[in-house]
């Protein structure tokens, strides 16, 4: 007669543990098991020397390195009309709900990144760092279309900075790491893979995202602005979204698009008050690290500082100032709180050599003399693009080209006439538009204010639309 043997798991304390058969399970003797040993203070030590090294993992390496440079956001939103009596129990009062949200430090003054929608209609922003101080903060510039935006805190005291990385090298299934205020809980890590790149995501009719990060990586409400790591803890991108009632679907703007629409915020507030001449671009270059990036120089506006600097297309521009140049932002960053008339020492590198000019900020040129992009932002508060004419004309054989709108002034006049990033302008008035000088043409012509409302003609989702802007002068 055979017995039954039975297999039972059993967990305890979080760990399974396995019972055999009784006639397999006999209690172990001097001979045949492991003895314990005491230890003293030294070897103790040693052992805890030799776990912690075996336990501090490249993931802890990356929290140390940009713990600091990650701000937790908390805000206070005014709710406008009825709302249920049962919403207000969540509330700290009748008319005002909190929000949450993550910030990136991206320069020691305390200009901070993260996402617009975390900021959008809020009546208070409070940053709280990585040692607990907090600090009221302003919005100072925003892109709905992009879903960024940029805060300034005063602290008094330089502050830790993220490290950049890139997106253009990113692996599927490379280990990355998420930062964030998720709901609430400061500074929560999550660890994930890269799940795929160049994901095209639809909010809504109103709201879409091209060429996101996917991410597995646990994103949680709250994590919105915070930084996407690699394992080195460069940031490859800034949290933005996740799918609704899935698992592990998280997704990340680039941080390359993030670095080219903070440079063009921190230009745009320059504007209205000083002008270098400057038009330059982000340059990546593979090497056997990784990638690199280079600030490039395409051009310098006629009778510009720049030229007047001698400061030449294709120069790489290394500092600007006190601060050294990585990404386009960075020349932002040097030329930021400048005064006009002001000398600045800049460094390129042309032919392989570096050499030191010095660059003089002048006032802001009349709209007269301004740049075409100047005048186009100035006026109507979009920045434009040419894009290949065959995209047009694909929509309609009578049309020649056009100009894509790739930001857009939520302030104004072209955001009030509903103008989004991603149209494309094909006629101002009267004209059919091609290039910047055209439009430059019309917003300059001194029959304008008759023109008032300014019809213009876009295309958008494959049709081409009218519309009216007003207030232009």
């Amino acid at each position: 007669m055979s017995s039954r043997r039975t297999w039972m798991i059993v967990v305890a304390t979080g760990l399974p543990l396995l019972l055999f058969p009784g006639n397999w399970v006999r209690s172990q003797d001097k001979a045949s098991g492991p003895t314990l040993t005491s230890l003293d203070k030294r070897d103790f030590g040693k052992a805890v020397l030799l776990r912690s090294g075996v336990r501090r993992s490249p993931v802890v390496n990356v929290v140390e390195r940009v713990r600091d440079s990650v701000v937790n956001i908390h805000s206070e939103r005014t709710i406008h009309g009825s709302v249920p009596a049962e919403f207000f129990s969540l509330s700290p009062s009748q008319n005002r709900i909190n929000g949450m949200g993550t910030g990136i430090i991206i320069d020691p003054r305390g200009y901070i990144v993260t996402n617009h929608h975390v900021v959008e209609d809020v009546s208070v922003i409070r940053i709280r760092l990585s040692d607990g101080a907090t600090q009221s903060a302003l919005v100072v510039a925003r892109s709905p279309e992009t879903d960024l935006a940029l805060l300034k805190i005063d602290v008094g005291r330089p502050l830790a900075t993220m490290p950049l990385g890139t997106a253009a090298d990113l692996m599927v299934g490379e280990t990355v790491i998420a930062i964030g205020n998720a709901y609430g809980y400061e500074h929560t890590v999550s660890v994930g893979v890269v799940s795929a790149i160049k994901r095209d995501v639809s909010l809504n009719k109103e709201m879409s995202y091209k060429s996101l990060i996917q991410t597995d990586a646990s994103i949680n409400p709250g994590n919105s602005g915070g930084p996407l790591l690699n394992i080195n803890g460069d940031l490859v991108g800034v949290n933005v979204a996740i799918r609704a009632g899935a698992q592990g679907i998280g997704f990340t703007i680039p941080v390359d698009s993030v670095i080219r629409v903070v440079a063009e915020m921190l230009k745009s507030r320059r504007r209205a008050s000083s002008y270098d001449g400057l038009v330059y671009h982000d340059q990546l270059e593979a090497c056997a690290e990784g990638v690199i990036r280079r600030v490039v120089l395409d051009q310098s506006d006629a009778n510009s500082p720049a030229i007047g600097a001698g400061i030449k297309k294709g120069d790489e521009i290394v500092q600007v100032g006190d601060v050294p140049v990585n990404c386009s932002f960075d020349v932002e960053r040097g030329l930021m709180d400048r005064r006009s008339g002001e000398p600045i020492h800049i460094v390129v590198r042309r032919e392989g050599k570096e050499q030191s000019v010095e660059l003089a900020l002048a006032s802001s040129p009349s709209r007269s003399r301004a740049r075409p992009d100047d005048l186009v932002w100035a006026k109507l508060g979009v920045q434009l693009r040419t894009i290949n004419a065959e995209l047009v004309s694909r929509v309609n054989r009578q049309l020649h080209g056009g100009l894509e709108v790739t930001m857009v002034d939520a302030e104004g006049a072209a955001a009030r006439a509903g103008i989004k990033r991603g149209d494309i302008l094909v006629g101002l008035h009267n004209w059919e538009i091609l290039n910047l000088e055209n439009v430059a043409y019309v917003l300059g012509h001194p029959d304008l204010p008759t023109f008032n409302p300014l019809s213009f003609y876009i295309v958008r989702n494959g049709q081409v639309r009218r519309g009216w802007i007003s207030s232009v002068n």
